[in-house]
């Protein structure tokens, strides 16, 4: 599973989840499925503004799980 490091990178960067949501101009809710990884997708363009307001390039922004969901180590 792809997971997104947001919250991880806002934190070492002495920055809100409210400081991002305002950033990127989009809805709350939708907001808040991305950055709890409760969405399938996100879109290139928001990809490039994520980097951009957060100064990391794409590889950072993503973690692989390769642990199937549900089920324990």
């Amino acid at each position: 599973m792809v997971k997104l490091r947001v919250l991880e990178l806002l934190q070492q960067q002495g920055h809100t989840k409210y400081w991002l949501y305002k950033q990127l101009g989009m809805s709350y809710q939708n907001f808040s499925k991305m950055v709890n990884n409760e969405t399938q997708s996100i879109k290139l363009e928001r990809i490039e503004t994520l980097c951009q307001l957060l100064n990391c390039a794409p590889n950072d922004l993503f973690q692989i799980d390769w642990e199937k969901p549900g089920t324990e180590s």
